[in-house]
């Protein structure tokens, strides 16, 4: 973490010096009349959009929520190892392991060969396989989340707040409009202001008001798909248990009583039972058959037959069925033809896609949405990209939550089914097991792979870093920082700031000399007209504002002089032109955990790696390839007035 840049501040450093904006013009209880994002509830997706726009405060942002307050008990829990990735960006992902639940191992129960009737271990298996992430898979109550979003928006330079009791009445797109073309009527729902309503003007509106979205509606976008036409329950209780996995997550499927899956929850005593109610006839709602608590109770004393289930305290509970549906466009205007309207609302999250919380996807994969929606509003709003980028939006998320959607039917699908050994008739407990491994990288994140576009490049050059897969998240891997010999990951340097990174891999004898590939690079990028730093970077900013470059080298920091390394690589900052140390690294080569034989780098040649501000691999590029590097980023980022 890097402050003091601009002079010495005492206190928390993660709060931030208010923007001349946020002093001069604070946050009012009014919605103000015209906004640049204005963004429609304050879930998992919403509020990782705004705190991605609150970094950004010549961005107006407001986000409005039909709740009095912030959320107190959330329904989503699991937080994939992909989330926690993001969540390092955000700056909160320790606290996040310090409070949750760590998912280390699964086990599967089935009905005992003997005795029918009794539940039996049926196998073990690891939740995430050795190197898949620096982090764990987690369990934390969504509202914490919320807590840590709201935290970096109030303390962001925007002093971003929600603007809660507020419901959307309607959204009207003017076409002919030059700027602000959306009109949002919003109507107040708290005592004091009943029956007001407020009308805002916006670039851009993004709905994250889940599956009965106000704002899908109105853009004429509607969820398909199909139901299951099966009743779950899930409730976070207090309990005494002689089950022994109580502690673990663990899949049970009972001869005749229906399936449970326990997911153990932060603090040690509150666990989460998902538990198999009866199948609904077709065109039946669950709400018509009057579940109530005992009966989710009594149905999971049940299924863990024989062993004993007494439920001391319900902290949460609810009902719902399992259906897979998506839209079929994210935004405003694809697919309608009009190849040359831009969008100017969207829509994420619950809003777009639904399934069935087995997988543990639905806040994982909505605040996914919102993460690579954020960077691209930003930059268009701040003049770096052309509107053009925001096409890409709906085009990369609509096509991976395809695959999620498919995968959710098939795993929904074989948990709810009755254990049959073999499978005949039914699903065998074995195959259960083996396709939850199979697709244990889907459920961990990681397995989102974007395509050819104006953003992500080919793979012309991609054997010369095998590991890192263009158009897949960049994969962390242990690092050494040259001014300080500081252990750390490579990943974790990287904020939700917007900025791209450049990581530029040294060749074997590459020591940032003379005659390295490393300074010519870094002397391209410093001093060429051509060059995407020169060229796309405003007058007066910091020379790393736009683009973050890092160097990373094969010698131990003892055969490296830092103070021989290439400008670019030490530049001066702030307003008081002061040094930044942190841009050059050397690999662990005694650690045993040397980034380019975990990732596959060319150890000869080296390569640059460009990364998205989500931190997706955008490109692999030869060290020399200077009108490749340069092609990619003219075909989307504009100069700056």
């Amino acid at each position: 973490m890097q402050f003091h840049l601009n002079g010495f501040n005492a206190g928390d450093p993660r709060v931030q010096a208010p923007s001349e904006m946020a002093k001069t013009n604070p946050q009012t209880d009014s919605l103000p009349e015209q906004v640049d994002v204005l963004i429609v509830g304050c879930g998992p997706a919403g509020l990782t959009l705004a705190a991605q726009l609150a970094a950004f405060p010549d961005i107006r942002t407001r986000i409005i929520e039909q709740k009095e307050g912030p959320l107190q008990l959330g329904q989503a829990d699991g937080v994939a190892c992909r989330t926690m990735e993001m969540f390092e960006a955000f700056g909160f992902s320790r606290r996040v392991m310090e409070e949750a639940y760590w998912v280390n191992e699964v086990t599967f129960w089935k009905p005992d060969t003997k005795r029918p009737e009794h539940i039996v271990r049926n196998g073990r298996v690891q939740d995430t396989e050795d190197g898949l992430s620096e982090f764990p898979h987690v369990i934390l109550n969504q509202a914490r989340v919320h807590d840590f979003y709201l935290e970096v928006m109030k303390n962001s330079p925007s002093r971003l707040v929600p603007d809660y009791s507020r419901s959307l009445v309607d959204v009207e797109v003017d076409r002919t409009a030059t700027d602000y073309p959306v009109t949002v009527r919003v109507a107040r729902t708290d005592a004091a202001h009943q029956g007001q309503e407020e009308v805002v003007r916006a670039r851009y509106v993004v709905g994250c008001d889940g599956a009965r979205s106000a704002v899908r509606k109105s853009i004429g976008r509607e969820l398909r798909g199909d139901s299951a036409n099966q009743a779950w329950g899930v409730m976070d209780v207090l309990a005494v248990t002689d089950f022994p996995d109580i502690r673990l997550k663990a899949a049970i499927h009972s001869a005749t009583e229906g399936n449970v899956l326990i997911i153990p929850r932060e603090g040690g005593y509150l666990v989460r039972l998902y538990v198999e109610l009866d199948k609904l006839n077709e065109n039946e709602r669950v709400a018509s058959r009057n579940i109530t608590v005992d009966h989710l109770i009594a149905a999971a004393q049940r299924v863990l037959h024989p062993y004993t289930l007494d439920v001391k305290e319900v902290a949460w509970w609810s009902v719902y069925e399992i259906g897979q549906r998506i839209s079929d466009h994210y935004d405003d205007v694809a697919g309608r033809g009009d190849d040359a309207a831009l969008p100017h609302v969207f829509i994420a999250g619950d809003a777009c896609h639904t399934h069935s919380p087995k997988a543990g996807q639905g806040m994982n994969f909505s605040m996914q949405d919102t993460f690579n929606l954020g960077w691209k509003l930003a930059s268009v709003l701040r003049g770096q990209c052309n509107p053009e980028l925001l096409h890409s939006y709906s085009a990369e998320r609509q096509s991976v939550a395809q695959e999620l959607i498919d995968f959710d039917r098939t795993w929904a699908k074989m948990f709810s089914d009755r254990p049959s050994e073999g499978g005949a008739g039914g699903v065998d407990p074995k195959a259960f097991e083996q396709y939850f491994v199979k697709q244990g990288r889907f459920t961990a994140g990681t397995e989102t792979h974007y395509q050819p576009s104006m953003i992500t490049g080919d793979s012309t050059h991609q054997a010369l870093a095998e590991g890192l897969t263009i158009g897949k998240r960049f994969h962390s891997a242990p690092v050494f920082r040259l001014a300080d010999a500081r252990p750390l990951h490579l990943g974790h340097v990287a904020r939700a700031d917007g900025r791209w990174r450049l990581y530029a891999f040294a060749g074997k004898h590459d020591n940032g000399g003379a005659e390295s590939g490393i300074r010519a690079l870094c002397e391209y990028l410093t001093d060429s007209p051509a060059s995407p730093l020169r060229r796309f970077t405003p007058a007066g900013c910091d020379i790393d504002s736009v683009f973050d470059v890092r160097a990373i080298f094969q010698q131990s920091h003892r055969d490296l002089a830092l103070e021989s390394m290439p400008a670019m690589l030490l530049p001066r900052k702030g307003r008081y032109g002061l040094q930044d140390y942190e841009k050059v690294f050397f690999a662990g080569l005694n650690s045993g955990q040397d980034i380019f034989d975990m990732r596959g780098i060319n150890r000869t040649l080296g390569c640059l790696i460009i990364v998205r501000p989500d931190q997706y691999v955008a490109q692999v590029l030869p060290l020399a390839a200077r009108q490749e590097l340069a092609d990619f980023f003219d075909g989307f980022m504009q100069q700056p007035s």
